[in-house]
C-alpha cells in the first residue's frame, strides 16, 4: 500500500532537515512525501529543492501565502496535491522526527473504517538546540541511549518507545477524539474526502484536529490507537499564539452538540 507523508512546516529549516532525514532512512520507503509549508521564506524552499534529488521518495513542496497560522489550510492543500494511487494519508508535524519504523507501522496498524492516532516524546529546549545543531540523527538511536537522556531529563518520557502488537486493545476507545493530534495521525484518503478535510474556519492555534477527529466519528469512521507502535520525537519550540483559542472552542463545541461531518471551509475548494 502507496501512502503520502504530509509534513507540516513554517520557517524552520533546520528542524524539517532533521525530519527529512529520518524519513530517507524508514524500513518502508513506498511513499510520497509533500511539504505543506505555512507560508516560509526562501530558506525552506532552497533546502526542499536541495533534498528533493537525494531523498528515495518523491520530495514536494506546497505552499501558501503567509497568513498568519493556518496549518489546517496547509494540510488540505498537500492532501488536495495527492491521487488515488496513494489511497493512505499520514500527517506529520515538521518538528516530529520519526522512528526508523514509523512509516511501516502505520500501514500496519491501517485497518478500513478506522483512523489512527499515535503518540510522541517531547525534548527539552537545550537538547533540541544540541540535536539541531550537531544535526543529530535521533531516528537511528536505540533504547539505551533514549534511557541515557531521560535520566538526564533530555526527553519527558519513554514509555511511547515501548513496541506492542496490533490487537483488539487498539480499538478498545474507539470513540474517543481527545488527545487525537494531527503530529502522529494517519487515515484513508477516501475518509478525508468524505469528510472534506480540516476546517479552515479554525483560525489560529488549536482545535483543528479534535475538530477532524470528531467529525471523523460522525461519519462511522472510529479511532484506532497506534500508541506503542509509531512514535515520534518532538523538537522542542515555543508555544504558539493561544488568543484564538476561545473562539475555537466554540466552533468545537458546536461541533460536538452536532453530527455533522463535513468541513464548511475544507478540502474542496482545492479540487
Amino acid at each position: 500500500m502507496r501512502a503520502a507523508v504530509i509534513v507540516t512546516t513554517y520557517n524552520r529549516p533546520d528542524a524539517l532537515a532533521a525530519v527529512l532525514a529520518g524519513y530517507s532512512e524508514q524500513t518502508d520507503l513506498d511513499f510520497e512525501l509533500l511539504v505543506a509549508d505555512d507560508g516560509s521564506t526562501d530558506d525552506t524552499r532552497a533546502l526542499i529543492a536541495e533534498r528533493a534529488n537525494a531523498t528515495p521518495f518523491k520530495l514536494h513542496h506546497v505552499w501558501q501565502v503567509d497568513r498568519g497560522f493556518r496549518p489546517g489550510a496547509a494540510r488540505n492543500r498537500a492532501a488536495a496535491a495527492t491521487t488515488a494511487a496513494t489511497p493512505y494519508l499520514i500527517f506529520v508535524d515538521g518538528d516530529c522526527v520519526p522512528a526508523p519504523d514509523f512509516v511501516n507501522r502505520h500501514k500496519h496498524l491501517a485497518a478500513t473504517g478506522y483512523f489512527l492516532s499515535g503518540n510522541r516524546v517531547l525534548l527539552s529546549p537545550d537538547f533540541t538546540r544540541r540535536v539541531l545543531a550537531d544535526k543529530t540523527p535521533l531516528h537511528r538511536w536505540r533504547a539505551p541511549r533514549w534511557m541515557r537522556h531521560w535520566v538526564t531529563r533530555d526527553v519527558n518520557r519513554l514509555l511511547p518507545l515501548m513496541h506492542l502488537p496490533d490487537g483488539a486493545f487498539r480499538q478498545r476507545h474507539a470513540t474517543q477524539w481527545q488527545g487525537v493530534k494531527t503530529c502522529n495521525l494517519s487515515l484513508w484518503r477516501n475518509d478525508f474526502v468524505r469528510v472534506n478535510g480540516f476546517d479552515e474556519n479554525y483560525s489560529g492555534w488549536g482545535l483543528e484536529d479534535s475538530d477532524l477527529a470528531i467529525r471523523l466519528i460522525h461519519a462511522g469512521v472510529l479511532h484506532k490507537s497506534a500508541r506503542f507502535a509509531t512514535p515520534v520525537f518532538h523538537l522542542w519550540h515555543r508555544e504558539s499564539d493561544r488568543s484564538q483559542l476561545p473562539e475555537n472552542q466554540k466552533r468545537l463545541d458546536e461541533i460536538i452538540a452536532s453530527d455533522r461531518i463535513e468541513a464548511r471551509l475544507g478540502l474542496n475548494q482545492y479540487a
